[in-house]
């Protein structure tokens, strides 16, 4: 296992780290191991947070004159100087949050991919062209960088997640200020120190560890920030919504979910519970996409519980870096205690444990915050289980008596962020397709993403342009009409 804390980590700004004498610092801990320390950070200072504002205020204006090919070059430069660090990255992230190993190096791996795609989309940042109704007179678009902008990530995917909004951001001609969660920012770091090596600009990018209040907060309510991309809690997001549109800034929110999985008119029901399982454990539950909810029509529901069952049983639980382990620990114990608070709630409300449902006390396992893959079943609609995101490795199984009422169970939640449907009835599928509230809708499949596609929901779980795919440029630039009369 690598050691711990190596060094005192900073902020970087306009191009150097930071050194404040003033400044607190914090140590992140392993989840796994009854909080053995694992990071030290040095926490951005005002003052620190006020150089960032102004060294991205000020690169914006040549960062947006450089060539579509210079921004190219920069991720390329990336690229070649990522696979010396991936298994750092993704050690120190399964050290901070938790998550097994190879979910880790999937991260650094995905990442690969997004950023080949952006450098690609460089290239293609044009617009439109128009008829114009006008004699000798062109009319067309353009699009132009908004600015600088704050991104603020998660602690459940913080390698990929920083990246997902960084290389948008550069490539679409605007610094950025990446601010990590507090849990995980160490991987963050690995990133700053890559851009710092490969010599990305001062004030281009720049790295903010603190917390929400001193450090998310100044860059919400900045006038120099054009926009803010966000992935976390819906409580936090609608917070941001709503500061930022007290000065009219650009928000791109990507917030909680509820993500239910229909099964409904459908054989191979062993196929349906290995895909639904797979959606709901990896990363023990702890992603905005999990599947935490089966909608099951009666007739399936006994079959549908016991591939289910066999499933979870597949999920080893262990440390993030013990071989084997399939499942690592939740990320603190406030979410671990908040997991299994879900879990007597719902037996108090009516519903069964069918496995799991107790944290795990094993000699090998330590004080970590262990709890195993858990599935409960006949749970009501509208009960806190049913509708609420409680962001663990708990599945919760809706018996529903025909697919009418599949769908508005599927509808009830405050969330709409993906969904998925297990059906051979392809008129079934459609409807759900149709009907579900959803931004993603999956057909015969887990509620797993493609780097280069929309990526986003509705309601309580996003606003603002879908990420990820080519959609991001909606965010990260804006639209400026041309007409121009020539011959005169």
């Amino acid at each position: 296992m690598p050691s711990p804390i190596r060094k005192t980590v900073s902020s970087y700004i306009a191009g150097t780290w930071t050194n404040s004498p003033d400044a607190l610092t914090h140590e992140t801990t392993d989840p796994g191991r009854a909080g053995t320390p694992v990071g030290r950070y040095q926490l951005a200072t005002p003052t620190d947070v006020q150089n960032a504002i102004a060294a991205a205020r000020d690169a914006a204006p040549s960062w947006a004159a450089t060539t579509a090919n210079d921004r190219m070059d920069l991720v390329y430069a990336l690229l070649d100087k990522w696979p010396s660090r991936q298994r750092d990255m993704a050690e120190i992230a399964t050290l901070e949050m938790g998550k097994a190993i190879t979910e880790s190096m999937g991260e650094t791996t995905r990442a690969i991919f997004e950023m080949r795609y952006w450098a690609g989309e460089a290239l293609r940042g044009g617009d439109r062209t128009f008829t114009s109704t006008r004699a000798k007179t062109d009319a067309y678009s353009i699009r132009q960088p908004i600015g600088p902008v704050a991104a603020i990530t998660p602690w459940n995917f913080p390698i990929l997640t920083p990246i997902r909004k960084i290389i948008p951001a550069l490539v679409c001609g605007c610094p950025v200020i990446l601010k990590p969660a507090l849990q995980s920012p160490g991987s963050s770091a690995i990133i700053a120190e890559l851009l710092d090596e490969i010599g990305v600009p001062a004030g281009v990018f720049n790295l903010l560890i603190g917390t929400g209040r001193n450090v998310g907060d100044t860059l919400v309510n900045s006038p120099d920030i054009a926009g803010i991309t966000f992935t976390g809690s819906t409580e936090v997001g609608l917070g941001i919504a709503t500061a930022a549109a007290r000065r009219n800034a650009r928000t791109q929110l990507e917030m909680g979910g509820k993500n239910a999985a229909v099964v409904s008119s459908i054989s191979d029901v062993g196929r349906a519970a290995t895909e639904i399982a797979t959606a709901a454990f990896t990363a023990a539950g702890q992603r905005c996409t999990a599947v935490s909810r089966v909608i099951v029509t009666r007739d399936l529901q006994g079959p549908l519980e016991e591939a289910l069952v066999r499933q979870a049983a597949t999920f080893t639980v262990g440390h993030g870096l013990d071989e084997g382990t399939k499942m690592g620990p939740l990320v603190n114990t406030s979410q671990f205690e908040q997991v299994h608070q879900y879990v007597e709630q719902s037996t108090r409300d009516g519903a069964k444990v069918l496995v799991g449902g107790q944290p795990l006390k094993d000699e090998a396992l330590g004080d970590g915050t262990y709890y195993p893959a858990t599935v409960v079943t006949d749970v009501k609609p509208g009960t806190a289980l049913a509708v609420e995101e409680v962001f663990g490795p708990v599945l919760a199984i809706i018996p529903v008596d025909d697919f009418d009422e599949a769908i508005a169970v599927t509808n009830e939640t405050q969330y709409g962020l993906t969904a998925a449907v297990f059906t051979e009835d392809m008129d079934l599928a459609h409807r759900f397709v149709t009907e579900a509230r959803s931004g993603m809708v999956h057909i015969n499949h887990g509620t797993t993403s493609e780097g280069h596609l929309p990526f986003g929901g509705v309601a309580q779980s996003g606003q603002g342009a879908f990420g990820i795919g080519d959609t991001s440029k909606e965010f990260f630039t804006t639209r400026k009409v041309v007409y121009q009369v020539y011959g005169q």
